[in-house]
């Protein structure tokens, strides 16, 4: 008998140790989803308004929120809310959705994790502890639903501090317990119950593309300080510095020393999400596809307005994802080199190109979804964040060779374009004029 109440007493101790463990102690936890009843039930709704795109949600305590996709069930549905420290796991990415089709309530929003696509949802029939989890939005587990008031809760825009209290029980709020978010009756000055969105606001409608991402807000930016003090510096000693708006924040123009930022191989500060470049993770997302057909090698690329593109590869998130592609005089540096890939394992459309950094071999991106000044970015190739995706059309522009180049993504059907911007590249209505050709400079 006493050997059982040990064996009790250790087994209590590990699922207090370990969140996801003991989820899988005594519910869900799937090894692998099942792709096709994933995708239908998890479908993302382009035609929502987003107050906030990929944004990160902090705890008082300076944590973030984020969902593990296999701590559910098959589709990724009753997936629980954890914590850890950000930047540190994927599924930290939310969007948080005003009106669309799963939401027609006015005043109301939505919370949707960009890696799975399922809603925050409360659900008081469940067993006390395990009624906070993610559910597909509108409320069915196939992906059928409509509107749930399981799944809204009241919003006046602000990125916080906020509570989260559904507005199927406006009298309980959720409720930070440890290292998973539960629910508890609210109470002011409650500290556990208080989040904060950490991105800028803006409302946009989405665009549909493959992109599903542990997303950080801060759109940070290289800046010409911080550029020549990298150049400096030990590679394992750069610091990029950050800026909370693309648009009032640029990344600067002025010239680069020879030498350029070097691509790091060991863990340094990276500035998208204030969190520490992983090498491994880096390896297994931005992996250089040896089988494609470039049509060109190490090439720079000039922007309409005279610059060229360039990749600093610590302004990213941990696995250099994310890096705005900043313009620069031409130097002639290794992060101004690109390849021109027109086949391979994430190029299967004839007469089309993927522009990939010959430094990061990450793929100059399009994502309507984000925020505005910040939806071109560098981005793991086929549009997954962990580098398991195949094929992005966010990522394909048409090309039918020459050193001419529209940044047309195909995902736009040559409604919006890439275009220089304030010191970084930003999108725009095509102009189908030639004033948005880009030369390739070989």
């Amino acid at each position: 008998m006493y050997s059982s109440i040990l064996v009790f007493l250790s087994l209590q101790s590990f699922v207090t140790a370990s969140p996801i463990a003991s989820l899988s102690l005594f519910r869900r936890n799937v090894t692998e989803l099942d792709q096709a009843a994933f995708e239908e039930a998890q479908q993302p709704d382009n035609t929502a308004t987003r107050a906030f795109s990929g944004t990160q949600i902090r705890t008082s305590d300076g944590r973030c929120l984020f969902v593990d996709e296999l701590s559910g069930d098959f589709r990724a549905n009753l997936t629980p809310i954890q914590v850890a420290e950000c930047g540190s796991t994927d599924g930290q990415g939310w969007d948080v959705i005003t009106s669309g089709k799963h939401n027609n309530v006015e005043g109301s929003m939505l919370i949707v994790s960009t890696l799975t696509n399922a809603c925050f949802n409360f659900d008081p029939r469940r067993a006390s502890g395990n009624q906070v989890i993610l559910f597909s939005c509108g409320g069915r587990a196939d992906g059928g639903g409509q509107v749930t008031d399981s799944q809204l809760f009241p919003f006046n825009s602000s990125a916080g501090p906020l509570t989260f209290t559904p507005e199927n029980d406006l009298q309980s709020c959720f409720t930070l317990k440890g290292d998973l978010v539960d629910i508890a009756p609210c109470a002011a000055g409650n500290s556990d119950q208080r989040f904060t969105f950490n991105g800028a606001s803006g409302a946009s409608s989405s665009t549909p593309t493959e992109t599903t991402v542990p997303t950080s807000q801060t759109n940070n930016q290289v800046t010409a300080t911080s550029i020549a003090t990298a150049i400096s510096q030990d590679p394992s000693q750069v610091v990029t510095s950050s800026a909370s708006d693309p648009a009032s924040s640029p990344v600067a123009t002025t010239e680069i020393a020879t030498g350029g930022i070097p691509n790091p191989t060991e863990s340094v500060p990276v500035s998208r999400a204030g969190g520490v470049l992983q090498p491994t993770a880096v390896a297994e997302s931005q992996q250089r596809d040896d089988t494609a057909t470039r049509a060109f090698t190490s090439a720079s690329i000039q922007a309409p307005n005279g610059e060229c593109l360039f990749i600093d590869p610590t302004a990213g998130d941990f696995r250099e994802n994310l890096i705005p592609v900043s313009l620069v005089k031409c130097a002639g540096t290794p992060n101004e080199k690109f390849d021109i890939i027109t086949a391979g394992k994430h190029n299967n459309a004839q007469d089309s190109a993927l522009i990939v950094s010959s430094l990061t071999n990450g793929c100059v991106s399009f994502d309507g979804r984000r925020q505005a000044g910040d939806t071109v970015t560098l981005f793991s190739c086929g549009g997954r964040a962990a580098g398991e995706g195949g094929t992005n059309n966010g990522q394909l522009v048409p090309f039918t060779g020459g050193t001419g180049l529209v940044f047309a993504p195909e995902s736009e059907r040559n409604v919006t374009c890439i275009v220089p911007g304030d010191g970084r590249l930003n999108s725009a209505p095509c102009a189908n004029d030639g004033s948005q050709v880009f030369t390739i400079l070989p």
